[in-house]
């Protein structure tokens, strides 16, 4: 059976930088990947759009939109912006059922989506927030008739701009060489947040490394580290 995956983003560019590498890696092997953004990150997120003239919000989310369908195209993935405004995300009552009834809809097999924890960016923890609340009412006990529950996906937290900074346990690498090359090529279109492109290399590379020293796998060059949080159910050792 294919992997299903889900990836909640608080800004349109969130899954490129933190998660590009594994979502490529998921719909190459033949699984799906669908990418909801909260927000445009019209506010905080595009400032590198707001030194143009006369700039616009309504034009700041076209582009945005643009440029995060085509990373998402690129990956293999399908991209919906629900447009919550950002700086701040706020969750209503509305976008939390909206949100359950997603994960009801999709019965996703894995989740990434933000740290509880980020002191640079107020938008990050209320999106981690919210994902874990419609994870567990998607998936919760309850009347059988009343609605729908799903198995519990997995769900891990992708890795925050100063892991440090943001309790950030990094327990899991995925080993995304083979597909380092589309994460380079979905980086480059996000313009509005080109500083971040060269960083997020490096970070590849580094982590690489990592992931090489603690498995023995010389194979590994680039590598995008998750922290899981839930222990994993087993058979045996």
């Amino acid at each position: 059976m294919s992997k299903k995956l889900l990836v909640i983003g608080a800004h349109s560019a969130d899954f490129v930088w933190r998660a590009g590498g594994t979502i490529a890696l998921t719909t190459s092997q033949g699984g799906s990947a669908t990418v909801i953004a909260l927000s445009y990150g019209e506010r905080g997120e595009s400032g590198e759009l707001w030194k143009d003239p006369g700039q616009t919000v309504e034009n700041v989310k076209r582009i945005r939109h643009e440029q995060a369908n085509e990373a998402a195209n690129i990956l293999g993935a399908e991209f919906r912006c629900w447009d919550l405004g950002d700086y701040p995300l706020n969750i209503t009552d509305e976008i939390m059922t909206q949100l359950a009834d997603l994960f009801r809809e999709m019965e996703p097999h894995i989740v990434l989506t933000h740290t509880p924890v980020d002191p640079f960016n107020p938008d990050h923890p209320v999106a981690c927030q919210a994902v874990q609340k419609a994870r567990l009412l998607a998936s919760g006990a309850g009347v059988a008739s009343a609605f729908k529950n799903i198995t519990p996906p997995d769900l891990y937290f992708f890795e925050p701009h100063q892991p440090e900074l943001c309790e950030f346990n990094p327990n899991t690498f995925v080993d995304i060489t083979p597909v380092m090359e589309l994460k380079r090529k979905a980086m480059g279109v996000m313009q509005a947040q080109s500083y971040l492109q060269t960083y997020y290399t490096e970070l590849a590379s580094r982590r690489g490394n990592h992931a090489r020293r603690i498995s023995g796998m010389e194979e590994v060059k680039h590598a995008e580290a998750l922290q899981r949080t839930l222990p994993w159910v087993v058979k045996s050792l």
